[in-house]
């Protein structure tokens, strides 16, 4: 079941237990997909947000 967070903190504390983050990069939004065993959580944020995030993440990073 997916769900959106929208707390970028949770977000990261949750990418510690995730198996991967897929990163998908539109024009207007960044979108961070991290899938744990039960749930895929999705943070949207802009670009230039986007880089300092994904350095902060501890979980693979695939580029999609």
């Amino acid at each position: 079941m997916p769900a959106e967070i929208f707390d970028v903190e949770k977000f990261i504390e949750l990418s510690e237990k995730a198996d991967h983050c897929r990163v998908k990069r539109l024009k207007e939004v960044v979108k961070i997909k991290l899938r744990t065993q039960k749930m895929l959580y999705t943070l949207k944020v802009d670009p230039s947000k986007a880089e300092e995030i994904l350095k902060r993440i501890k979980c693979e990073i695939r580029e999609v």
